[in-house]
């Protein structure tokens, strides 16, 4: 069977008609070489629309025609959270395709003669900026955060560092290896990231600095034998859950009092807008991020602002502070002398607040 999360959804009746195809579909996926992550998701957004379906006394997947999927695409348009907020239309998108994939093997595989859902329009991705990115000060304040001087402190230091350094994804850093960090080379070798591909990306000498002084004093106290070589160990010598990951990252970028939210895409993000920045071409970019599209990388160039603002400076004339001062003091609009000094007193403190 399935090698899914043994998860069952809370309101779903494993021995259903609709439940047993859904189970036989998601065995399917691993078969061909579908990540257990992608298996499972689909579990997910499958059960919801059997228990939003078996609700409505639907009980056969030949029973579903496209208006009862066009109608539960409008439920989930106009559902709400616990806090009142809706589903973001990325949310309801990635809650639709798998129902969709679904619906298409069950025409493939003779249990539905016709798919309702083959001309069912899915939701239009948002195009969304980064919520968080770091200056590299920021991520300096951040990488003090971590008491170095005991094991676990000195383990999310090399881990931070590495985030930052290589871009890699969560998943990607829980799973390395120690084979997989060359030190000669200063590489670190990806195996089966996002679509099952591997990628090999440099990893900077500040990151392999600290992960080599973490396996020196650090990971030698946290292994515990059988050591399956998992790069970075928990306090228990086990590899990192994803959650007990993402809240690391973010308690240390909150202790770090920047004003601002993060986890561990944020370092992926900083990595990507900083290199931007600095001169980098995107395509390597897209190369250490491990992006398949050239047009998923391109969102940085969205928030990599600085050649921009100094375009805009450099070509807008109302752009500096100086031609403001200038356009009040030569001011031919019929302003007093005393109004034209409280302008100018007010773009003084202008300054002083900049």
């Amino acid at each position: 069977m399935a090698r899914v999360s043994k998860r069952r959804h809370p309101h779903l009746e494993p021995h259903s008609p609709l439940g047993r195809l859904m189970e036989e579909h998601l065995e399917w996926l691993l078969i061909n070489n579908y990540s257990e992550d992608t298996a499972d998701h689909a579990r997910w957004a499958i059960a919801d629309f059997i228990r939003w379906a078996e609700l409505r006394g639907l009980q056969h997947p030949m029973e579903v025609t496209r208006p009862i999927l066009e109608s539960y695409q409008r439920y989930l348009y106009y559902y709400r959270k616990g806090d009142g907020q809706p589903l973001t239309f990325r949310t309801q998108h990635s809650r639709l395709t798998p129902v969709r994939r679904w619906f298409r093997w069950l025409v493939r595989n003779n249990h539905i003669l016709h798919n309702p859902a083959s001309d069912l329009d899915l939701p239009r991705m948002e195009k969304r900026l980064p919520k968080t990115i770091l200056s590299a000060d920021e991520v300096e304040h951040v990488m003090v955060v971590p008491d170095i001087k005991t094991p676990v402190g000195l383990r999310d230091r090399a881990m931070l560092e590495t985030f930052y350094s290589s871009g890699v994804r969560r998943s990607e850093l829980i799973r390395l290896k120690l084979y997989d960090l060359d030190r000669e080379r200063a590489t670190l070798t990806v195996r089966q990231g996002k679509g099952k591909k591997d990628r090999m990306i440099p990893i900077g000498e500040r990151a392999l600095a600290w992960v080599e002084k973490y396996l020196r004093e650090a990971r030698p106290q946290l292994a515990l034998e059988p050591d399956d070589a998992t790069l970075f160990l928990t306090q228990y010598g086990e590899p990192f859950h994803p959650d007990a990951m993402s809240y690391l990252a973010r308690d240390y970028i909150a202790q770090a009092n920047l004003g601002k939210s993060g986890s561990c895409h944020t370092f992926r993000h900083t990595m990507a807008t900083l290199m931007l920045e600095g001169g980098a071409d995107i395509r390597y970019i897209q190369q250490m991020l491990g992006h398949a599209e050239l047009s998923t990388t391109e969102i940085y160039t969205h928030v990599a602002i600085r050649k921009l603002q100094q375009i805009h400076a450099a070509t807008h004339p109302g752009a500096k502070l100086e031609h403001r001062k200038s356009a009040v003091t030569n001011d031919a609009n019929g302003h007093s002398d005393d109004e034209r000094a409280a302008l100018l007193a007010a773009l003084e403190a202008e300054t002083e607040d900049e």
